[in-house]
């Protein structure tokens, strides 16, 4: 049929619910017409059919059916432009060629939009709209977790990078500040992660039931026992990974309360903020070569740093024999 769109799930889309992924990318369309929509199997997720509460996952394929004036009036109006954002991007690059943009994440910025968050990443892209096309995320950072975020210019850019995301050939290095000190200096933490529901909305936990998660981790540093730097590798890509994979091995990341706790906090002139920043990223780059970015600490990990005598600039690959 003419105008149907096939679109894969994004990784920065997985776990999204299937009503809710059209809300984020088709926000004119009513509710209702999604749901006759999906009755009468019109929109399908891998050829099959689907109910609009259905969790996809990163790297499946919605048929779009044509949408006729909603989908017209969306592609006209777009997201209204602010010439901050412009300049607020501008600043957060990192690396930009034809195909991709790689943003150094300020933290306290969300990646994408949700309940009660009215300027995130995703919607400030709108600004760098040329004719249909946008960057577009692919893959997600915490909204208090800093650093290097991959964006592609196109969606045939994006399909590419995000199968790169799943295939795990991306390689992502975070840095942590811990509360303690690991016994070994170096480890892998295979805990598998499944989402628990509470009434303070979801949080992820280590349970048998759930989904493989694995970390690779090596401290660089260490301050007495109070406090260590850890280096983080995920070869999987869980939701709050790393924050849960931290706290299950007894060494919270400091400012981490929705974990960690009260534990998580270091008395002193340390920042409450999260400690946890993406540092580096390197991944095939969609025409050849490869993409190397590194990201430096945000002012209050700066300081942290500073205060503990870390040194900052390092640039030694912690996990040299990895991928």
């Amino acid at each position: 049929m003419s105008g149907v769109n096939r679109i894969t799930v994004a990784d920065a889309d997985d776990g999204l619910r299937l009503d809710k992924w059209f809300k984020r990318h088709y926000p004119d369309l009513p509710f209702g017409r999604l749901a006759r929509l999906l009755r009468t199997g019109q929109v399908r997720v891998d050829g099959k059919r689907a109910k609009a509460g259905q969790r996809l996952e990163a790297g499946v394929e919605i048929r779009v059916p044509p949408l006729g004036a909603a989908q017209s009036e969306v592609r006209r109006r777009g997201t209204p432009v602010r010439p901050e954002d412009v300049a607020a991007i501008r600043a957060m690059t990192l690396y930009e060629d034809d195909d991709v943009l790689v943003l150094d994440k300020p933290p306290g910025l969300a990646s994408q939009g949700g309940t009660g968050t009215s300027r995130h990443v995703d919607g400030m892209l709108e600004a760098l709209r040329e004719g249909d096309e946008r960057p577009l995320l692919v893959h997600r950072l915490d909204r208090d977790t800093s650093g290097v975020l991959v964006l592609a210019k196109t969606r045939r850019v994006a399909a590419t990078l995000g199968k790169a995301f799943r295939s795990r050939r991306a390689r992502k290095i975070y840095w942590a500040l811990v509360v303690g000190v690991p016994e070994m200096v170096e480890g892998r933490i295979a805990a598998p992660l499944a989402k628990e529901a509470q009434s303070r909305g979801e949080r992820m936990e280590v349970s048998g039931d759930g989904k493989r998660a694995v970390t690779l981790y090596r401290v660089m540093d260490r301050a007495a026992r109070k406090a260590a730097w850890l280096a983080l590798m995920p070869l999987t890509g869980r939701t709050h990974q790393l924050r849960v994979h931290c706290v299950h091995m007894g060494h919270p990341i400091v400012g981490d309360g929705k974990y960690g706790g009260k534990a998580a906090h270091l008395a002193g002139q340390v920042s409450g903020k999260l400690h946890l920043h993406a540092r580096r990223i390197v991944l095939d780059h969609p025409r050849g070569g490869t993409i190397d970015v590194t990201a430096p600490l945000p002012a209050h990990m700066a300081e942290s740093w500073r205060l503990f005598g870390f040194n900052a600039d390092e640039n030694v690959d912690p996990f040299p024999e990895t991928l």
